[in-house]
């Protein structure tokens, strides 16, 4: 349990702290963090680096917060993807894929192109749902996130409540 509170703190607090210190205010890390989970989750293989570091770019979020928390949440995006691709499916009423994660993953790593070809209707059907479900779940986090971030800033300062 103590390796796992010491992972934790060197993976994620130290480097949110850092950021802190930089002057990057906690509204502009959150925004950035939130945006990062959100698109990280994104139902395409391969797309969410490319994703986080554009919507950094265009929305002025801070690069680095976007890039952690997406790279945190790669496990999540794995886990994800059929739930998307099965909401996919209800939303537009068909069929949705029967597979899973880890045959997709097999089947991604054995024929990049031919898989995507091949599921390329699933994936955009995923994607309308990922949609549905990005905007409240961006706002859930960011204010989670924030208010995180906060107190993470207050206890850094030794300021006593």
């Amino acid at each position: 349990m103590e390796n796992d509170h010491r992972f934790f703190y060197r993976k994620i607090v130290e480097p949110v702290v850092a950021l802190i210190k930089q002057g990057i205010s906690p509204e502009r890390i959150s925004l950035g963090m939130a945006g990062g989970i959100i698109l990280g989750v994104f139902p395409a293989l391969g797309a969410t680096t490319i994703l986080c570091g554009l919507a950094a770019i265009i929305f002025r979020l801070n690069l680095p917060a976007t890039q952690l928390a997406n790279y945190l949440v790669y496990p999540l995006q794995i886990m994800l993807i059929i739930p998307f691709f099965h909401l996919g499916g209800l939303l537009f009423q068909v069929e949705p894929p029967p597979l899973s994660a880890q045959e997709l993953i097999t089947l991604l790593r054995s024929d990049l192109l031919g898989t995507i070809s091949s599921y390329w209707s699933a994936t955009l059907r995923a994607i309308v749902a990922w949609l549905l479900f990005g905007l409240p779940t961006f706002l859930i986090s960011h204010f989670s996130l924030l208010r995180l971030i906060k107190t993470l800033e207050f206890a850094g300062t030794g300021a006593k409540r």
